[in-house]
């Protein structure tokens, strides 16, 4: 089995990049779902709030400035090929400081604090990253990131649900938050719904599903008629865009399963504001 090394500088530089990149453009994604919703949303107000939104992110994707304020907390899900050695520094380092130097460099609001309750002193530099990583086969290193801001991050729940709460029970917790979350995470939003797993795994599936592209569905086709299903509900909430009415309150809902023990039923739900920042990146 051959081994590739890779120079932890240059994952330093990839990731330098990837949150640059993913603060200042939106996804093809996004950018196709707000323009074919501004076409046929309904609502002259909803129609003008969108048409803003994409003027927003024209400004910040040809100047190279922040989509939004908020440049969030950086989460990385990694694909770390077995058959990779990081040289002349760790994994971990190398990644903390791409972070480091992207916010810095970028010019991105330093958002995360060392100590949750006591301190809650700015790091100055958004780090610490949250970093998930898999160990695959292969001699790479895939990155998908995503950058999440609370306003819609705070809208987020958890919700340990027993088999007998079944389908029903599942739609009923998605549209309880969505309800609950009302206009405050910016929308439209994206959904991620994570469900199987335990408690914090559930919740990881559904920040991994706000960084799936919107224009891909599950794999499942009853989990991708679920997704279309809840879309179509979401959408009949008529908060629509920035909360003002309207046809357009999501863009798309994405699902993430995993299995689960035979006596629970685990969901999540992860809502992320319009902007839906998530890049990926290999090396």
């Amino acid at each position: 089995m051959a081994i590739r090394a890779i120079k932890a500088a240059d994952i330093t530089q990839a990731v330098r990049k990837l949150f640059m990149d993913l603060n200042y453009h939106i996804g093809e994604d996004i950018l196709s779902a707000l323009q074919k919703a501004q076409q046929e949303e309904s609502s002259a107000v909803a129609r003008n709030v969108l048409s803003q939104l994409l003027e927003n992110h024209r400004i910040a994707s040809e100047e190279e400035i922040p989509i939004c304020q908020d440049t969030g907390m950086a989460v990385l899900f990694v694909e770390y090929g077995e058959q990779v050695v990081v040289e002349d520094g760790s994994f971990e380092e190398a990644v903390q400081e791409g972070v480091c130097r992207a916010y810095i460099d970028g010019y991105l609001r330093k958002s995360v604090v060392d100590d949750p309750v006591f301190d809650r002193c700015n790091t100055k530099d958004n780090t610490p990253a949250i970093i998930y990583t898999d160990i695959v086969k292969g001699d790479k290193i895939r990155i998908l990131a995503g950058c999440k801001g609370f306003g819609s991050e705070n809208m987020s729940a958890v919700k340990m649900l027993t088999p007998s709460a079944g389908l029903e029970g599942v739609k009923q917790f998605v549209m309880d938050t969505v309800n609950h979350a009302g206009p405050n995470p910016c929308p439209p939003i994206v959904v991620g719904i994570g469900i199987g797993g335990t408690f914090e795994k559930a919740a990881m599936l559904a920040k991994k599903a706000t960084l799936r592209p919107i224009d891909t569905h599950h794999a499942d086709k009853r989990y991708a008629a679920l997704e279309d299903e809840l879309l179509t509900m979401i959408n009949a909430t008529d908060f629509g865009a920035a909360g003002l009415g309207g046809s357009t309150t999501a863009l798309g809902v994405n699902i993430e399963t995993f299995p689960t023990h035979i006596a629970g039923m685990p969901v999540a739900v992860n809502i992320c504001c319009h902007a839906a920042r998530h890049k990926e990146t290999e090396i």
